[in-house]
């Protein structure tokens, strides 16, 4: 048997398990005040002094009381978690767009819960049934491939407040806030055909998705527009992995009649394809220009500046916030869609 007086290890173990949980009562208690009083206070409400304030969060602090969220939950029918899912957590767009929305959300006492679907539908239903059975306050969602409008309506169905963002799924009935991927990736093509390119690759983008389909639709009219007939042969779909921009490049490179300039579907793939093309003995911006799409941090302190396609992310992540923090105090919300105008930003990596 260990000496508890040699060990401090097992006192400790004792001494949680005989604390008792602290409660709002038991704080009120020790300072005279009211439970109302100490929930106010320790939820920074204006109505309590800010002198009491301090008072209940130095006892609450300095007493280990940690509020608990299941039972308030009962009571309010709330319970201050909102799901976050998308297809790419890796892909830094999206880091910006988490920062903005936890930002307006945290700033609404909500905290966000991040999946990553992959695109794997089954992935994402397990996460949506997760946040139902746990009774989170809603949920915002770049949308897997193959998600379609009654799969929405499953979820608003159960009462769910829900945004969609970055993809579209036709005929959901639910708020969605986007960029125009149609507009942006037909003014970059515009851009390099004024510079005098007339074959242009386009890498990458899920053609089932609306942000893939509307992209490479964009780029086809600006091209239609100059008279140029899109190249099949210049087209890799689907291509969203390092290993496949390199594949792609290698095979674009190769033909008899390479691209003078490539446009990947987003940054990821456009660095991709920088890397791609100096392998190759090929400097991007001199031997072959080289566009992205999404304007993420790094873009414009790349080597070259990378050329890309500002898309917004921090606006739609406070957009969206918006959106389901109205829902969640009970607006009847229309399923309003916002567009979201995308600005293009030319940098060294498509100089003439």
């Amino acid at each position: 048997m260990v000496d508890p007086d040699k060990d401090g290890a097992p006192r400790a173990a004792q001494r949680r398990a005989g604390r008792r949980v602290l409660t709002l009562r038991m704080l009120g208690q020790e300072l005279g005040l009211s439970t109302a009083t100490i929930s106010l206070a320790l939820r920074d409400s204006p109505l309590v002094a800010e002198a009491t304030r301090l008072r209940v969060r130095a006892l609450a602090d300095e007493a280990g009381y940690v509020a608990n969220r299941s039972a308030a939950s009962l009571r309010t029918a709330r319970t201050n978690m909102v799901g976050v899912m998308v297809h790419d957590v890796i892909n830094p767009y999206f880091a910006e767009i988490f920062r903005a929305l936890e930002t307006a959300l945290n700033a609404r006492s909500l905290a966000i819960m991040i999946c990553n679907h992959g695109d794997d539908i089954g992935r994402q239903r397990t996460f949506v049934d997760t946040l139902l059975q746990h009774r989170a306050d809603g949920l915002i969602m770049c949308p897997a491939i193959g998600t379609d409008a009654a799969a929405v309506a499953r979820i608003t169905d159960q009462g769910l407040p829900f945004v969609m963002i970055c993809r579209e799924v036709s005929g959901a009935a639910v708020p969605l806030v986007r960029g125009n991927d149609f507009s942006g990736a037909r003014a970059l093509a515009r851009h390099l055909v004024a510079e005098g390119h007339r074959r242009i690759g386009f890498v990458g983008g899920r053609r089932a998705t609306s942000a893939g389909a509307e992209r490479h639709a964009g780029y086809v009219a600006a091209l239609a527009e100059a008279g140029i007939k899109a190249d099949p042969a210049l087209d890799c779909p689907e291509v969203m992995s390092q290993e496949a921009v390199r594949a792609s490049a290698e095979r674009l490179l190769a033909l008899q009649d390479p691209p003078t300039a490539l446009i990947g579907f987003n940054d990821l793939v456009a660095f991709g394809l920088v890397s791609a093309l100096r392998h190759a003995g090929r400097e991007p911006g001199r031997d072959v220009a080289v566009a992205g799409y999404d304007d993420t941090d790094g873009a414009a302190w790349a080597a070259p500046a990378l050329t890309s396609v500002f898309n917004a992310a921090e606006r739609i992540g406070s957009l969206a916030a918006g959106l389901l923090a109205a829902q969640i105090d009970g607006a009847e919300m229309e399923p309003e869609r916002i567009l979201i105008e995308p600005e293009l930003r030319i940098r060294a990596s498509t100089r003439p």
